[in-house]
């Protein structure tokens, strides 16, 4: 479902990625993990197709980056730290708006069941300026997934959050995974990583340092792994 061979993303004389090699099947979840600096948030924009590789290939749901962005991004929801909701409209209206922007027909339904899936139906018509930090945040996934995308990015969806709207963002982004999307899910919280993905992957120097699934950790945990992996 993503496929990144040979990555290399420069800014001027700096290179932020040096070679990343980097594969998603269908249906993972893969939490993308390593310290400030290393290069998470370049790389899931270039995955957004909303910054171009200095080298190497991209390919997202079967289409090449950045020559079939469009088709990329039709294919893609993606939610930061940043809601990208309008404040003076309504939860209802924001929605509305990114179903027109997607080419959805008879899209009330599906706004229906959106508001649903991230629990704010009973907020539905009012203005999101009224809404908690931790409300924006689930409307910006029900904003990133109201035209059913196959692929999920996430930069660091919990920066801000207090607990309380942080164990209401982990059941939404289970309801997410459930439903059979690829997930790529960027954040400094390894207990959360740990507890929501099916795969952890490391970025450090530029490239990935060390990948393993859930399943891989019999002998030890995903701390001792990250710590292993930066050292290394």
């Amino acid at each position: 479902m993503i496929e990144t061979k040979k990555l290399v993303k420069r800014f001027g004389l700096k290179t932020i990625l040096r070679g990343v090699d980097f594969s998603v099947e269908p249906g993972e979840f893969v939490a993308l993990l390593g310290p400030n600096g290393a290069g998470k948030t370049t790389f899931l924009r270039i995955l957004a197709s909303l910054s171009r590789p200095s080298l190497g290939s991209v390919k997202v749901a079967g289409y090449s980056l950045p020559n079939e962005s469009a088709q990329v991004r039709a294919k893609l929801g993606v939610v930061s730290h940043m809601p990208l909701l309008y404040p003076d409209l309504t939860a209802e209206e924001n929605l509305q708006f990114y179903a027109r922007m997607y080419g959805l027909m008879d899209y009330q339904l599906r706004i229906t069941k959106v508001l649903e899936m991230v629990g704010l139906e009973h907020r539905r018509k009012d203005l999101i300026r009224t809404f908690s930090r931790g409300m924006q945040q689930r409307l910006a996934i029900g904003r990133a997934v109201i035209h059913d995308p196959e692929v999920m990015l996430f930069d660091e969806p919990y920066t801000g959050l207090d607990q309380d709207a942080s164990e209401m963002l982990d059941g939404v982004l289970r309801s997410v995974a459930a439903e059979g999307r690829t997930v790529v899910m960027t954040s400094h919280d390894l207990a959360r990583a740990e507890d929501l993905a099916t795969r952890f992957d490391i970025l450090s120097r530029g490239v990935i340092a060390a990948s393993a699934k859930r399943t891989d950790f019999k002998n030890t945990n995903l701390l001792d792994f990250y710590k292993k992996a930066l050292t290394d």
